[in-house]
């Protein structure tokens, strides 16, 4: 039996395990998939249309009856800033010259727009059960509409700070996101990623703080770590870095070898591949250039210029432009079904926690 049954009964999921929302890297095959394992499958909608998303959860819903999350970022958008990214293309240009790319050619802005009226209009039509945002939560009439759509709303926390704030301003639930995790830190109230705490400080201080359920997230790849977080006072769990492996996700040949291969050490956090401080397995770009750089443009236009060089990279099966989102419990993945990973994660966990209390 688990110990905490409040993300189980809120969600209505079998088991307390939420799919980490990856974009980039997934779609809705990938949220079924966990679903019908019992977790409750996340669908990343920062870097689509509104038109994809409606198209996305309508396969979800012709596959599955189980609950789906929808995930937003709701970060101030940031108008690109020529000079800096001018200079940013000529800290990139011998890249650019190696793989014989014309750095005078037009490219594609990045796509990472923040959570607006037209996806809330969207929210509203399709009455998703959970709506997740990351970088805090959007303007209060917007959350306000989500509530009244009747869906449940999260956000993660990077500080105990965060987590109040969330709490008071509407946030169901919290997802703790400690140091470890794969992706973007989801810090909106500090932007010191030297004082960001793990996931053993951050889950019992957060739990402290605040009344509503917490889910824990970062370095949690098998059931020691599922049973831990419960142990630390969350309610359940989020995982990311263990799926990435599975058939179902998206991820291209050469960067499921790359994660095949990463170690404990492999992850950093870096600004280089978005402007915004986010944890992956260090590539080449990261190496030489960050991961840390101050020529990075805002988020999330450091990855405009990034583009044509991961998509010329990419053809010659290498990965030093793409995004390798990870968090430290990387080599920990499996390569199995996403349904079977997930059913095997529960099993493990209740498992150690039988033990434990016995």
């Amino acid at each position: 039996m688990w110990p905490d049954r409040r993300i189980i009964d809120l969600f209505k999921i079998e088991f307390p395990i939420v799919l980490a929302p990856m974009a980039g890297i997934m779609d809705a095959e990938l949220v079924i998939a966990a679903a019908q394992g019992g977790a409750l499958g996340s669908l990343p909608c920062a870097m689509i249309t509104v038109e994809k998303a409606r198209e996305q959860v309508n396969i979800i819903r012709q596959r599955v009856s189980a609950p789906v999350n929808l995930n937003f970022f709701c970060h101030t958008a940031v108008d690109a800033d020529p000079v800096r990214e001018a200079g940013w293309k000529a800290r990139l240009g011998s890249y650019y010259k190696e793989l014989g790319i014309d750095p005078a050619a037009p490219i594609s802005a990045a796509n990472r727009a923040p959570f607006d009226e037209a996806m809330c209009a969207v929210v509203e039509e399709l009455k998703p059960e959970v709506v997740s945002f990351h970088f805090g939560l959007p303007h209060p009439a917007l959350v306000k509409r989500v509530k009244a759509a009747g869906s449940i709303v999260m956000s993660s926390a990077t500080i105990v700070k965060e987590a109040i704030w969330l709490e008071e301003n509407g946030a169901d639930v919290i997802i703790a996101q400690g140091a470890e995790a794969g992706g973007h830190r989801g810090m909106f109230l500090t932007d010191n990623i030297t004082q960001q705490p793990g996931t053993f400080a951050l889950v019992p201080q957060v739990v402290d703080a605040v009344k509503v359920p917490v889910i824990a997230a970062g370095g949690i790849a098998d059931g020691r770590g599922i049973a831990a977080a419960f142990a630390l006072g969350a309610s359940g769990v989020q995982i990311g870095s263990a799926y990435l492996r599975c058939p179902e996700s998206k991820v291209i040949a050469p960067a499921r070898v790359a994660l095949a291969q990463a170690h404990d050490d492999s992850t950093v956090i870096t600004n280089v591949m978005t402007g915004r401080p986010a944890r992956g397995v260090a590539n080449r770009v990261m190496r030489e250039v960050g991961p840390i750089s101050p020529d990075a443009p805002a988020f999330p236009h450091a990855a405009t210029a990034l583009g044509p060089l991961k998509a010329a990279a990419e053809k010659l099966g290498k990965v030093d432009f793409s995004n390798l989102w990870a968090g430290q419990a990387v080599r920990m993945g499996r390569e199995m079904p996403a349904a079977e990973l997930t059913r095997s994660l529960a099993g493990a966990a209740l498992a150690r926690l039988g033990a434990l209390g016995g």
